[in-house]
């Protein structure tokens, strides 16, 4: 990977340099290639005489002049570095490039869509890729004001962060006329959230409390394009955070972009927010969705306050954007929005997350240690979103939500435009509550690990406690015991369902905490510890409340409860301490009662992946019969053209593997069988035919027939998963050749590895094992971050789950001595192997 900035060349760098401004130049009409780039960016240093170094990726450098002096580039540049010696205390530097368009999701992002032949531009610079567009000092606390000058198609629509103030103005060039785009300073701000954005665009603008918004995508997707429903979230979050933050909006004008192959859901540039393009719904999809998506407009907009507003100095403090963003989104979407249970969601979602990735040996405190730009890259994490915004969560309980948002308030008051650390955020926090967070952030933001509560109790002979307690455990590797405000909940079986008798509040810390306000009351038939999921914790249930939640989950009133239970019996699983396919027979019994149609698709999720790596491989085939039987008679029992109904249709598609119900979806899938309000769109045309060409159903005729019916990216995407999913050595070797030739885009490179690595088709991945392991090292050093990493993950031998998989990883692992960031991944890989063995075995257990 190229232009791996360490923490200490940055720090040396900010040390000796203030940036003033930056003033680009990009031609986007010189071919399909690259294009010219222009930079002039004024500085200032502290110690005249010393020398430092400027970022640019690019296939040629033509000049560099520095005050006025010319430099060789053949001497300066070395393809991710410009050399800068001999600076004066006030700078001017001149780069000339051509740059290259890419086709990984990294730097300006060039795409072709396949509809109508028209050419869409996008950048995406997080972490360290804006130096792949324009020369620039590409660290977060070297901020700077950006001027930009563009010329681009005639029928380009051309957007960046600040509103040009020419727009579109025809240019005469020998080659054929072009048009002008110049966008006038910006305010202060670093360089990873600046953007362009360009090509045909459809755009449908309007305006909100004096804020000019603008909802953009392909020309081809227009039709599918419900601006309505995203400028509502957008106007609905912008009136919640002006009152909760205390300050206005402060970049101006604000466009929303839904942009293909995107590699994230979507990135914070200033002013001009970039969206996975499968935000824009082209098939019916179930309110999770929506849900989802309305999250993600939240969480991209709670960034221009945290992010680019106020930015961490390095990103050791990546926490203060992810997890104030997640926590403040799902804030927003449950007081602001209709989506009133947005923390379930969280909990169901988010938190399964966080509790997953806090269990790995890779895991690592909120606040993390990030000596270069390769460890920040696997560092978007579940702790870094998720437990963060957990523990903020947590944290607003602690110290008070009025509190909490006046320090919020002060800490954009006093550090607007500027950087920060973690000390600087509870510096105000502390003002504002009274408090001393010292030894809360020691516990929570600076060690790892998640800790475990246990209920003890003793009931007498009257069916009543006599005592009761809770156990704090900790992990052997990360022993700390926190301190937690948690509540217990006591829930009775009753004509109205499982419903909470008694709520009990109370702070929790060290290995036992009694609690004798429970003494003398009846033992209920669910004890729920962490009720209302105010701390970050896992819960086990006792045995009692673990059989009522596997005979009636789905008879719990409460959404959040409910929601909770699962995961408990989710994570028992996981940490093989309840049978594999007891979780299953859960789902099974329980999955009818959910109303919460997010609950039902994780659940379904999780179902079929225990399925994959938990079970005993000899009882796999019975679990997916009881899986797919149940949701047969729910698909056809479903309300017509309801969410569940949706939801049930892909559940069964994924679960389907017997041959009765192959043939249902086969029938689905050809029209043979119908189900009233179930309409067989494209997507999920996709996706049971995805599971047939994988069950050996369909196989290429099949595949060409429907992306003949979808000539779209989509289509295109779908088609070369179900390519790679089909189960045959010579499907298996053309996909791989197609992995490791490096001649796909990022979209169809993940879709590709997907279904290269089906999950039951493990055996035919195991001559790809040594392959695997004798690509990384090029992988690493050749290809550019986001693929690497992503070869390295998904092409994982996940599936192979057996001990030689785990020695395999340990031996490359000592022999070759990979890179801290790729080593992470390899370990990462192999602890889900190390948990699958464990759970099997305890689900072996359970037959006999």
């Amino acid at each position: 990977m190229a232009g791996n900035l360490t923490r200490d060349e940055a720090r040396e760098r900010a040390r000796i340099l203030s940036v003033g401004s930056y003033t680009v130049e990009l031609d986007l009409t010189a071919g399909d290639q690259t294009f010219p780039s222009q930079t002039v960016v004024e500085f200032e240093c502290a110690e005249p005489g010393a020398e430092t170094f400027i970022d640019l990726v690019a296939p040629s450098v033509s000049a560099v002049v520095l005050n006025g002096e010319e430099l060789d580039p053949a001497e300066v540049f070395d393809g991710g570095r410009i050399r800068l010696p001999g600076l004066k205390a006030r700078n001017e530097l001149r780069v000339l490039a051509d740059c290259a368009y890419m086709r990984t999701g990294e730097g300006l992002h060039r795409f072709v869509d396949p509809v109508d032949g028209s050419t869409y531009l996008y950048t995406q610079f997080e972490t360290a890729d804006a130096h792949r567009m324009y020369a620039c000092f590409d660290q977060p606390d070297l901020k700077a004001t950006f001027d930009l000058t563009v010329f681009a198609p005639a029928d380009f629509q051309v957007v960046s962060n600040s509103a040009p103030d020419v727009s579109g103005a025809v240019v005469e060039d020998p080659a054929g006329p072009k048009s002008r785009w110049h966008f006038p300073a910006t305010e202060r701000m670093s360089t990873y959230v600046t953007a362009l954005i360009a090509g045909p665009y459809h755009v449908v603008r309007d305006e909100h409390d004096g804020i000019p918004l603008g909802v953009y995508c392909r020309a081809s997707l227009a039709e599918h394009l419900d601006a309505d429903a995203i400028l509502e979230v957008t106007k609905q979050g912008f009136d919640f955070y002006h009152e909760l933050f205390g300050l206005r909006y402060p970049f101006g004008k604000y466009d929303q972009l839904f942009v293909p192959e995107f590699n994230a859901g979507a990135m914070e540039n200033a002013g001009a927010v970039t969206f996975l393009e499968d935000y824009v719904f082209r098939s019916r999809v179930t309110d999770a969705r929506y849900e989802r998506r309305a999250e993600t407009i939240l969480h991209e907009m709670a960034h221009m306050w945290f992010g680019d507003l106020v930015t961490m100095r390095w990103w050791d403090d990546l926490w203060l954007n992810e997890s104030f963003a997640t926590f403040a989104s799902v804030y927003c979407q449950a007081h602001a929005t209709k989506w009133t249970d947005a923390w379930t969601t969280f909990a169901n979602i988010e938190k399964a997350w966080a509790l997953r990735q806090d269990q790995l040996p890779s895991t690592h405190p909120i606040a993390a240690d990030i000596p270069d730009m390769q460890a920040v890259e696997v560092n978007f994490d579940g702790i870094t979103y998720a437990k963060g915004a957990s523990v903020l969560k947590q944290l607003v309980a602690y110290v008070g939500v009025e509190a909490f948002f006046a320090g919020v308030r002060a800490y954009f008051a006093e550090h607007k435009w500027g950087n920060t650390e973690l000390a600087d955020l509870l510096r105000h926090l502390e003002a504002a509550s009274g408090r001393d967070l010292s030894a809360w952030s020691r516990e929570w933001l600076e060690t790892a690990g998640v800790n475990t509560m246990r209920p003890e109790f003793e009931v007498g002979a009257d069916g009543a406690f006599t005592s009761f307690a809770v156990l704090q455990e900790a992990a052997e590797d990360h022993p700390t015991l926190r301190s937690h405000r948690l509540a217990i909940g006591l829930y009775d079986r009753t004509d109205k369902g499982i419903v909470r008798r008694e709520r009990v509040e109370l702070d929790v810390s060290g290995p036992r905490t009694e609690v004798p306000r429970l003494v003398g009351q009846a033992q209920p038939d669910l004890v729920l510890i962490n009720d209302d999921d105010l701390t970050f914790t896992k819960i086990r249930l006792d045995e009692r409340s673990l059989r009522t939640v596997v005979e009636g989950a789905g008879e719990i009133a409460e959404s959040l409860p409910r929601a909770l239970c699962f995961a408990a019996a989710w994570d028992m699983t996981r940490d093989a301490e309840m049978a594999a396919r007891d979780y299953v027979k859960l789902v099974v019994s329980g999955i009818g009662g959910v109303s919460d149609v997010a609950v039902v698709q994780m659940l379904l999720r999780q179902a079929v992946s225990a399925l994959y790596n938990y079970t005993d491989p000899e009882w796999r085939a019975t679990g997916f019969d009881l899986v797919a039987g149940r949701l047969r008679d729910l698909l056809t029992a479903a309300e017509p053209g309801g969410d569940l109904q949706l939801a049930y249709a892909h559940g069964f598609a994924d679960s389907a593997v017997s041959n009765e119900h192959l043939s249902l979806l086969q029938g689905l899938y050809d029209g043979a069988i119908t189900v009233d309000g179930l309409t067989i769109d494209t997507d999920l045309r996709w996706t049971l035919l995805r599971r047939l060409v994988a069950a050996g159903r369909a196989d290429e005729k099949e595949i060409a027939a429907e992306l003949d019916l979808d000539p779209t990216a989509t289509g295109e995407r779908q088609a070369a998963g179900c390519r790679a999913a089909i189960p045959t050595p010579e499907a298996k070797a053309q996909a791989w050749d197609r992995i490791v030739s490096g001649s796909m885009a990022n979209a169809e490179f993940r879709a590709t590895l997907a279904g290269f690595t089906e999950p039951g088709q493990a055996e035919l991945y195991r001559p790809y094992v040594d392959r695997y392991f004798a690509q990384l090292e090029a992988a690493w050093r050749d290809w550019t971050g986001e693929f690497a990493q992503t070869f390295a993950e998904m092409a994982y031998p996940a599936h192979l789950i057996e001990e030689e998989t785990i020695t395999r990883t340990e031996s490359y692992i000592a022999d070759r001595s990979p890179a801290p960031a790729l080593r992470r991944l390899l370990v990462e890989g192999e602890a889900g192997v190390r948990r699958a063995l464990r759970a099997r075995r305890r689900d072996a257990e359970a037959a006999r």
